[in-house]
């Protein structure tokens, strides 16, 4: 019991849920902004993961690997034409790369607040999924924000 490691990944399956999820959302029209937001959290939550599996100290850091994703993500959208438009703004950004920018930022947020809770609590946690319902509550709360501030 004293050998074993604390993993700090993040479910696969949820990933895969929300890769899923992010498609058909798009599909629906949802506004480009808040699709960016969830893919961002999917990169995040893929890094935090992946890191796990991942023995080279640079790339098994799962900051590190988060910042990588969203560089070639956003490497993606911007070779691809995605960005750039002046009727896909928010705020006089670019919804795609302020959506990006915002949805690591927001899933970092809610992994610090679920470790700093672990850390307060011994390192018990509060209740089941914690690990899952803190990131993806953030993103959720801010999506839900985003949307009724801004009407998207």
């Amino acid at each position: 019991m004293f050998l074993v490691k604390a993993a700090y990944a993040q479910c696969p399956v949820c990933i895969v849920t929300v890769g899923g999820g992010m498609l058909i959302a798009k599909q629906l029209g949802i506004d480009d902004f808040l699709v960016s937001l969830w893919i961002s959290g999917l990169n995040t939550a893929i890094s935090f993961w992946l890191s796990t599996k991942i023995k080279n100290k640079i790339l098994g850091n799962p900051v590190i690997l988060s910042i990588l994703m969203l560089g070639l993500t956003l490497s993606y959208f911007i070779f691809s034409n995605k960005t750039g438009s002046p009727s896909n703004q928010i705020m006089g950004l670019d919804k795609i790369i302020f959506g990006q920018s915002l949805g690591i930022i927001i899933m970092f947020l809610g992994i610090f607040v679920d470790r700093y809770s672990r850390k307060l609590n011994g390192d018990k946690i509060l209740f089941p999924y914690q690990k899952v319902v803190f990131p993806v509550g953030f993103l959720i709360i801010f999506t839900l924000l985003f949307k009724l501030i801004f009407k998207l």
